[in-house]
C-alpha cells in the first residue's frame, strides 16, 4: 500500500491508463496498476525513481514536463515515442497536468496506441455483430415461412407419385427444408439465461479433449498445457464448455482438413494479469488458448470469421464462432484470434471474481 491510500489520487487504480503521480524533480510518488503493466515492473520497484531511469523520453513531452513544472502549463501530444528500460520502443498519446496533492506536482497519463486500436477495434466489432444479429434475425423470420410452404408441397406431392426414384427427390427436397428450418431456429431461439457457479476450467477443458477424441479418434492429437494453480472461475460451465468445444472443433476440422500424420491441438491455460475487458481493469484474468497447427484461416474472412454465417469450411453453418465470442462477452470477456499457415490461436479471456483493479 502506498501513500496515496485513502486519497483523491486512490480512484486512478480504476482507470485503464497508465497514469504516474510525480514530484517537482519528476521522482514518481504513485502510479496505478495501468503503468505497472505499461512499464514491465512493479509500484514497489519504481516509486521513488527518477522518470528518467525508467524509460527515454522525446525531447518534446521532456520540454512538455519542464513547462508544466515551471509555468503551470498542460500538455497533450499525440504518438509520442519512448523506449522502456528494457529496450522496448513504445508509442503513446498522453497528456501532461499540473496538481497541487499530496507534494505531487504532475500527473503524466499514457494511452499506448496499440491498445487504443485494440479498444476501438473490439467496440466496433461488438457493435457490428449486434447489427448483423438482428439482420440475421429479420432475414431468418422471412425464410422460415417459406420453407414450412417448400416442405409441405414436397409431402403432398410425395403422396401423390406411384415411382419410389422421384419420390427419392421428394425426400432430398424435405431432408434439406428440415436442415435450413433447424439453422433458422437456431437463429431465432433466445439466449438463454446464464446460471453462474464456481467452475474448474480444466474440468471444462477435459470435458472437450475427452469429446475431441471420441469425434476424431486416431486422427488428432490434443495436447494439454494447464497452469493448475489457477482459482475456480464462476461462469456458466454449458456455455463455457460450448464456446470451447465450437473454437476446438473448428480447429480439429481445419488440421484435418490438410491430411498430415502430426496433426496436433493444444488446450493451454494461463493467468494474465492486468488486461483490460470490455473497458474495464482486471489485477488478474483467466487465459483459454486454443492452438492448431493446422493450415490457418484464410485471409478473405479473418476480418469476419465471428459474423453470422461466415464459414472458411465448406458445409459449415458459420454460426459456431458467432455463438461462442455472443457467450464470452455475455461473461464480459474477449475473444481473439492470431493466424498464419501452419498456426492458428484463439485466445479467450474471462475476468476472475474479485479481480477489477
Amino acid at each position: 500500500m502506498n501513500e496515496f491510500s485513502g486519497n483523491p489520487f486512490g480512484g486512478l487504480d480504476l482507470l485503464s491508463s497508465s497514469v504516474l503521480v510525480l514530484d517537482d524533480r519528476l521522482s514518481i510518488l504513485f502510479l496505478n496498476p495501468a503503468a505497472e503493466h505499461f512499464f514491465a515492473a512493479s509500484s514497489k520497484a519504481l516509486v521513488g525513481r527518477s522518470l528518467t531511469d525508467i524509460a527515454a523520453w522525446s525531447p518534446t513531452l521532456q520540454q512538455a514536463l519542464d513547462s508544466a513544472l515551471q509555468r503551470g502549463w498542460s500538455y497533450t501530444g499525440q504518438s509520442i515515442e519512448l523506449r522502456r528500460a528494457d529496450g522496448e520502443p513504445m508509442r503513446v498519446n498522453c497528456t501532461v497536468t499540473p496538481t497541487e496533492v499530496h507534494g505531487a506536482r504532475l500527473l503524466l497519463e499514457l494511452w499506448p496506441i496499440e491498445q487504443q486500436l485494440k479498444a476501438s477495434r473490439e467496440e466496433q466489432l461488438i457493435q457490428q455483430q449486434q447489427a448483423n444479429r438482428e439482420l440475421i434475425r429479420n432475414l431468418a423470420h422471412e425464410i422460415k415461412n417459406p420453407l414450412g410452404g417448400l416442405r409441405g408441397a414436397a409431402q403432398l406431392l410425395e403422396h401423390e407419385l406411384n415411382n419410389p426414384a422421384l419420390r427419392e427427390y421428394t425426400q432430398i427436397i424435405i431432408k434439406e427444408a428440415d436442415r435450413l428450418q433447424d439453422l433458422m431456429q437456431r437463429l431465432l431461439s433466445p439466449q438463454r439465461t446464464m446460471q453462474p457457479s464456481p467452475i474448474n476450467i480444466h474440468e471444462i477443458l477435459e470435458r472437450v479433449r475427452s469429446l475431441l477424441t471420441a469425434e476424431f479418434p486416431q486422427t488428432l492429437t490434443v495436447r494439454r498445457d494447464y497452469d493448475t494453480s489457477l482459482p475456480e472461475l464462476v461462469a456458466d460451465r454449458e456455455q463455457l464448455i460450448q464456446v470451447v468445444l465450437n473454437v476446438a472443433r473448428n480447429a480439429a476440422q481445419a488440421v484435418i482438413s490438410t491430411g498430415r500424420s502430426d496433426g496436433e491441438i493444444i488446450l493451454r491455460t494461463r493467468a494474465a494479469r492486468q488486461v483490460t475487458l470490455v473497458k474495464r481493469r482486471h489485477r488478474l484474468a483467466l487465459e483459454i488458448q486454443v492452438l492448431d497447427n493446422g493450415p490457418g484461416i484464410p485471409v478473405d474472412i479473418r476480418e469476419r470469421m465471428f459474423y453470422p454465417l461466415v464459414s472458411g469450411r465448406e458445409g459449415g453453418s458459420g454460426l459456431g464462432l458467432t455463438l461462442a465470442q455472443s457467450f464470452i462477452q455475455q461473461h464480459l470477456g474477449t475473444i481473439d484470434c492470431e493466424s498464419r499457415p501452419g498456426f492458428t490461436c484463439f485466445t479467450i479471456r474471462l475476468p476472475l471474481a474479485g479481480s477489477n483493479a
